[in-house]
């Protein structure tokens, strides 16, 4: 039976998951909560994703940094990691990708790819950050299946799903409301053998989890 691979050890040190062409992925650390609180403010964020993982830190969490990333250290049903583009120094995050909801038994999880910078889109980060996620899913996690929500105006997310092999499956009708109307939201999968196809695309470093010896 597989075990969820989540990264060990303390959110002082970071670790770097998996690396690629243009982004590498690596683990929060205390030190970058500071990210998270500005994403955490920003209307572009809040109408592209909408993301759980932020209102929780915002709303939940309140911002207490030692109790959130508690959290993340004893929550063994996500992955998530830093997109940290190759080319920026200082070394800076773009935003971040993560798998939740993982299910071991049916093999089975949901993605959520945020750029949180809209002068950063376009570029290819998040495509491939994705890219890199499933790779490490598919490795160390055994993971066969893999959904995504996207609101449906937000047609670059619809665009990069597609880049990276997803198909859509369904429509949630009129599910989201933003501008003064309500939006479908469309839902999105890739199985096993179409994320083995898709990692082919790209020279993907995939680092062992702590938990495993090199």
């Amino acid at each position: 039976m597989a075990i969820l691979a989540t990264p060990a050890g303390s959110y002082g040190i970071p670790r770097v998951l998996a690396q690629g062409k243009r982004v590498r992925l690596r683990t929060f650390t205390r030190g970058d909560l500071p990210h998270l609180s500005k994403w955490s403010d920003s209307p572009f964020v809040e109408k592209m994703v909408a993301s759980e993982f932020i209102y929780q830190y915002k709303h939940i969490y309140h911002r207490r940094n030692d109790v959130f990333l508690d959290f993340l250290l004893r929550d063994t049903t996500q992955l998530p990691a830093l997109i940290i583009p190759r080319d920026r120094e200082p070394e800076e995050p773009a935003g971040f990708v993560r798998l939740y909801q993982i299910n071991l038994i049916h093999g089975f999880g949901f993605l959520e790819t945020v750029v949180a910078d809209p002068h950063s889109l376009r570029k290819g980060w998040g495509v491939e950050a994705s890219r890199l996620l499933l790779a490490y899913a598919l490795d160390h996690i055994g993971i066969h299946r893999v959904e995504a929500k996207v609101f449906a105006y937000n047609q670059l997310s619809i665009n990069a799903l597609r880049r990276n092999g997803f198909r859509q499956e369904g429509v949630l009708r009129e599910a989201c409301f933003s501008d003064g109307k309500f939006w479908d939201i469309l839902v999105f999968g890739i199985l096993k053998e179409e994320m083995e196809q898709e990692r082919k695309k790209d020279e993907i470093v995939l680092f062992p989890p702590e938990t495993e010896k090199p």
